[in-house]
C-alpha cells in the first residue's frame, strides 16, 4: 500500500502559547488560520494553511521542543522572513545549501526547529 501523499505535519507547543503562535506563523511565515472540522473543534490544536501545505498546531500539556526533528517549508522572500524573525529575537541558523536550495533554520518562539528553503537563483 503505497503512500500516497502527505495531509499535514503537526507540531507542539505549549498551553496557552496560541496568540504567540498566531503572531510567528500566520505574522512572520504568512500561513493563515482556518476554522477546524466540527469533529475535531474540541481538540486543543489550531490549524493553518499556506498554498498546499496543512500544518497543525497541538497543545501539549508536557510540552518539550522538537530540536532535532522538523518540517522543511519551501519559500519565497527567505530575506524577509529571517528579518521578520530577527525583529522578533527569534533564533535563526544558516545549514548547508544543496540541490539548489538555500536553507536556514529558524526556532519558532517555543524552541521547535522549521527548515526554511528557497530556491537559490544561478
Amino acid at each position: 500500500m503505497p503512500i500516497l501523499s502527505l495531509d499535514h505535519v503537526q507540531i507542539a507547543i505549549p498551553v496557552a502559547s496560541e496568540d504567540r503562535a498566531r503572531a510567528f506563523y500566520s505574522g512572520i511565515l504568512g500561513f493563515t488560520e482556518i476554522e477546524k472540522p466540527p469533529q475535531m473543534a474540541e481538540r486543543k490544536s489550531i490549524w493553518f494553511v499556506a498554498g498546499a501545505v496543512n500544518l497543525h498546531l497541538g497543545i501539549e500539556p508536557d510540552f518539550h521542543p522538537a530540536k532535532r526533528a522538523h518540517p522543511a517549508f519551501v519559500v519565497h522572500g527567505l530575506d524577509a522572513i529571517l528579518a521578520a524573525c530577527a525583529r522578533a529575537g527569534l533564533t535563526t541558523k544558516p545549514d548547508t545549501s544543496f540541490n539548489g536550495f538555500r536553507r536556514i533554520h529558524v526556532f519558532d518562539p517555543f524552541g521547535n526547529r522549521l527548515e526554511l528553503m528557497e530556491r537559490s537563483v544561478a
